[in-house]
């Protein structure tokens, strides 16, 4: 599904199973803490992430968590892994296109109570509540945040919160987010789509020329 938010340049992998691969010593040592649950996430997302990096006529390497938690793609990539009960996925591109890449897997279900309130603002609160029956918004919002994030993270290398971006997200599957903090970034774009009970957004930000 993920490719469908995806545009030419941009290698991924996806599955709704776990996956095995054979880890490198450092991925290894990764999550050599990890309870199972953890650890069949980050198996299935290194699967996913080699075979987008194949995708790309690259050769598997390592993939390992690095600041935030930010996966470390080769020095010539930028990309993103996601994973929720269910999916998993990976996006990849060469950064000679892509500045960075940032998708996001969630259940289709709504957010837990009280959960809202703590990851929008009032704006979005208000649009929220005038948007159209048969998806919940709420959690298509929550998603395109994360995606949001993992775009931010690897230009600007620091965190940003719920409240430092402003989303409007639209019926027509697109999303915009305006960043509320300085940074080398003020807006981005994306896609989203609601399919086989997930919602899954992305974001591909193009590099300077």
């Amino acid at each position: 599904m993920i490719e469908r938010l995806l545009p030419p340049g941009v290698a991924w992998a996806e599955t709704f199973t776990d996956e095995d691969c054979a880890l490198f010593p450092a991925e290894e040592a990764a999550i050599a803490q990890a309870v199972e649950k953890r650890r069949r996430e980050f198996v299935t997302g290194r699967w996913c992430a080699r075979q987008a990096l194949a995708g790309l006529g690259r050769p598997a390497s390592p993939i390992v968590p690095g600041e935030r938690g930010a996966p470390g793609w080769p020095d010539d990539v930028v990309g993103a892994i996601t994973h929720c009960p269910g999916y998993r996925a990976a996006a990849v591109a060469h950064s000679s296109g892509f500045a960075s890449v940032g998708i996001d897997a969630e259940q289709h279900s709504p957010l837990p109570e009280g959960v809202l309130d703590l990851v929008s603002l009032p704006s979005e609160r208000s649009w929220l509540s005038a948007a159209p029956p048969g998806v919940h918004w709420d959690r298509l919002l929550f998603s395109a945040k994360e995606s949001v994030y993992k775009a931010w993270f690897p230009l600007a290398r620091r965190w940003l919160g719920f409240e430092e971006a402003s989303l409007t997200v639209s019926p027509d599957g697109t999303f915009r987010a305006r960043i509320l903090v300085p940074g080398p970034v003020t807006d981005f774009s994306g896609r989203w789509l609601v399919d086989r009970d997930l919602v899954l957004t992305a974001i591909t930000m193009p590099a300077a020329p």
